[in-house]
């Protein structure tokens, strides 16, 4: 059992020592192969091939170009936007002129038309009130209610005008010729009714251009003057009355100076 004893106790002491020499050894071998490796190291990495390795600077690369990429795509979808935006009021504000030009157009159509209407109704309303003399460039040869034997009521029924035989007769006013030929005394006559309700008598032409039912207008010859009838010599015999019958005679004078023609 001694025996055995001791050599268990040498055993356990040597391997002590083993132990702690190995130790120190393996110290000075990491401290060996950290010099050595140190030293060997960038000789080894210049005898191996280049290559690229993950070391996270390459995500960060990639990283910054996709954020470019994408920067760049915002930029060009916002000029897009803008652009289409711009046209789209471009467009908007074309269609606003187009319809203020259009209403414009329109107002200043129909003032030019109201204007044009007045205007008709105011040539109208003037060729309804304007009247002339009978004879142009005469003058009253015999006054209204002139007294003698050449008229059968004893005196003049109307006023008759210088005038050569042949010379044009006009119609005093607008109106409708509602008697036109003989007329007994009167030779050949016509007797224009007016707007006014009144009436005017031309006597004694020698030839006659209306007819009954015609519509004549101021100034509007109705024939020449003659001395038809009862006359003496060529003359225009003319009476303004308030009817068609004779004796409704007023003063012919006051009656075309009431309508603007002096005579």
């Amino acid at each position: 059992m001694a025996f055995g004893s001791r050599a268990a106790g040498k055993h356990r002491g040597s391997s002590r020592l083993s132990r702690k020499t190995a130790g120190y050894a393996g110290i000075a071998a990491v401290v060996t192969t950290g010099v050595v490796g140190s030293l060997a190291g960038p000789a080894f990495a210049a005898d191996k091939a280049p290559s690229v390795e993950d070391t996270g600077l390459n995500t960060i690369v990639v990283a910054d170009e996709l954020a470019g990429e994408i920067q760049a795509q915002a930029h060009s979808q916002q000029r897009a936007a803008e652009a289409a935006a711009a046209k789209a009021q471009a467009e908007a504000d074309a269609k606003q002129r187009a319809a203020e030009a259009k209403a414009k157009a329109e107002a200043r159509a129909k003032a030019e038309r109201e204007a044009a209407e007045r205007a008709a109704r105011d040539e109208e309303r003037k060729r309804l009130n304007t009247f002339v003399a009978p004879i142009t460039d005469s003058y009253v040869s015999t006054q209204w209610h002139a007294g003698g034997g050449m008229w059968s009521s004893g005196s003049h029924t109307g006023i008759d005008f210088h005038a050569a035989s042949g010379t044009e007769v006009h119609a005093v006013g607008l109106g409708t010729v509602v008697e036109a030929g003989w007329g007994g005394a009167y030779g050949n006559n016509v007797v224009i009714k007016h707007a006014d309700g009144t009436y005017t008598q031309y006597g004694h032409m020698t030839s006659l251009s209306v007819s009954v039912g015609q519509q004549v207008a101021a100034g509007q010859q109705i024939g020449l003057s003659g001395s038809t009838g009862n006359s003496s010599g060529p003359h225009l015999h003319f009476e303004a009355r308030t009817g068609a019958e004779y004796g409704t005679d007023i003063d012919p004078v006051a009656y075309l100076r009431s309508h603007g023609v002096n005579v």
